[in-house]
């Protein structure tokens, strides 16, 4: 199984099952994949956007678990330790989960503080 698949079944297992955010970071996979593609990203460049697509909103369930509620700010301070985690469990490198990770961290707070 590639780490993209792997990333995607962590995901939904991290989520609980929850319908509403296993939908939500699929489409923006999706999406995430055929702008990619359509813009000619080299494979390296590609893999990097569609696992920060995956986790982008990885830290909307510990937020709430924490703090009763989950705002942008909230999830850039808290979802990349998580993605961090996740994506070294699955063997991705180093350089490419801090990146991944600095991306997570820098989504949201900005417009949705």
């Amino acid at each position: 199984m590639d780490v993209l698949t792997s990333l995607t079944l962590k995901m939904i297992d991290f989520d609980g099952g929850s319908a509403h955010r296993i939908q939500h970071f699929t489409k923006v996979h999706a999406y995430a994949r055929l702008i990619g593609l359509c813009e000619g990203l080299d494979a390296h460049t590609l893999f990097i956007t569609e696992a920060a697509a995956l986790v982008h909103d990885i830290g909307i369930r510990p937020a709430t678990e924490k703090y009763g509620r989950c705002t942008g700010r909230m999830q850039e301070e808290i979802g990349p330790a998580f993605a961090e985690k996740m994506l070294k469990e699955l063997g991705v490198g180093d350089a490419d989960t801090e990146r991944i990770c600095f991306l997570v961290a820098r989504s949201l707070g900005k417009y949705f503080g």
